[in-house]
């Protein structure tokens, strides 16, 4: 009997370790997917920010999120074109912005959600 529990134990930890990797990664730079802090309103007070150019109303929206390191009021309108390109469907000109702003995409280089450092210091 207790060999069963622990044989169930194991399969579902085995599980847990094969879904938890797709499941941590799903938003990766796709603006189909929604991350995990996603709500109606941060998206739309976001976007409207990006069309408007509006880096502290932005900047209010990101907390003390990593991307602060690397997002400033001079660099911000080349970010919120990188944003208007990757929803045009130019993945390629935006990817090529977030790697000139010093963005890891899709290679690990970002070294988690917060950045390297996690959240913003």
């Amino acid at each position: 009997m207790t060999n069963k529990y622990i044989l169930a134990g194991i399969g579902t930890l085995a599980l847990g370790g094969l879904l938890a990797p797709q499941l941590a990664s799903a938003y990766r730079g796709d603006p189909n997917v929604q991350g995990p802090d996603y709500s109606v309103e941060r998206h739309e007070a976001i976007t409207a920010a990006f069309e408007s150019g509006d880096y502290e109303a932005w900047r209010t929206q990101m907390e003390t999120r990593g991307i602060l390191g690397k997002i400033n009021v001079e660099n911000f309108p080349q970010f919120a074109e990188a944003h208007r390109l990757m929803f045009a469907g130019d993945r390629e000109g935006a990817d090529a912005i977030r790697a000139e702003l010093g963005l890891g995409q899709h290679n690990g280089s970002s070294h988690g959600r917060g950045g390297r450092y996690g959240k913003n210091r």
